[in-house]
């Protein structure tokens, strides 16, 4: 039996070129998923999936990798994202659990609950740079894929500015350091007022600028963030125990889900198959 023809897409063939030709091979509702605040040391990590609509519907206009777009325009973007997606999801996980359990495993999880918390179902998903298995769906890790894949690229957005703006709202709690300017990377600005001030509770002692400055090692201190979600995007945060808190204070249009990853919530099952290549195609 012959197999089918391997599907070859060209990066020049444009942002939603990826997507439709899995479409074409019958995946109709395909999932992207990215993060922002890896390389931060303050402030939480942020992942996000979405499902765009199949065809025009589904295209919006100057759509990019977040970090090639100018802040009003993530802005405008983020919008036509949250108007047009079939489904879309953003998870937390604030800095404690991030100390707690090692960046890349955070990073890992939360898209992986992103994901599995899109109201659609995706049929295939796109992940940017790591593959993300325990989905149940064939998956494909894309290198740069925020500016590969359109889905990707909205997932980006959602990622980029919810965190964004949680980073203005800490601004105001801890205006010292500057977060509004920098969002907690690490720039000269950032590693004077950690010389100066010594690092916050929103920092991350697990990092080794923060460690240096903190005399405490990579322990963080006893006192960190409330137990419940202080801010995210949408009208209520839907924990991983199914449960939903007060409404939170980032705004956000009425659709789509936002969830806080705790040490506290149940973890995710274990794998339960491995991520493939698009039909027909070998890594």
């Amino acid at each position: 039996m012959l197999a089918p023809p391997r599907t070859v897409v060209r990066r020049e063939a444009g942002l939603y070129a990826l997507e439709q030709a899995l479409q074409r091979r019958g995946f109709r509702h395909v999932a992207g998923a990215d993060e922002a605040g890896r390389g931060a040391c303050a402030g939480p990590l942020v992942a996000a999936a979405a499902i765009l609509p199949e065809g025009k519907r589904g295209e919006i206009p100057g759509l990019a990798d977040s970090k090639l777009l100018t802040a009003a325009a993530r802005e405008r973007v983020y919008d036509q994202v949250v108007a047009k997606a079939l489904a879309w999801t953003v998870m937390i996980i604030p800095p404690a659990e991030v100390d707690a359990r090692g960046l890349h495993v955070c990073n890992l999880t939360a898209m992986r609950r992103a994901l599995a918390s899109l109201t659609v179902r995706p049929e295939y998903v796109l992940t940017d740079g790591f593959p993300v298995d325990g989905l149940g769906v064939p998956g494909l890790a894309v290198w740069k894929g925020d500016r590969v894949a359109a889905c990707v690229a909205a997932a980006s957005v959602l990622a980029k500015v919810t965190r964004d703006r949680l980073m203005v709202d800490l601004h105001e709690q801890y205006p010292h350091y500057g977060f509004a300017v920098h969002k907690g990377y690490i720039t000269d600005d950032h590693t004077a007022a950690l010389r100066e001030h010594g690092p916050c509770v929103e920092h991350r002692f697990s990092y080794v600028n923060v460690a240096a400055v903190s005399g405490r090692g990579n322990r963080p201190p006893r006192a960190r963030r409330p137990a419940e979600p202080a801010a995210a995007a949408g009208p209520a945060a839907t924990l991983f125990d199914g449960s939903v808190t007060e409404p939170l204070l980032l705004p956000a249009a009425a659709e789509g889900t936002v969830g806080v990853a705790s040490g506290e919530q149940p973890q995710p099952p274990a794998s339960v198959g491995e991520d493939k290549a698009m039909e027909g195609e070998t890594r």
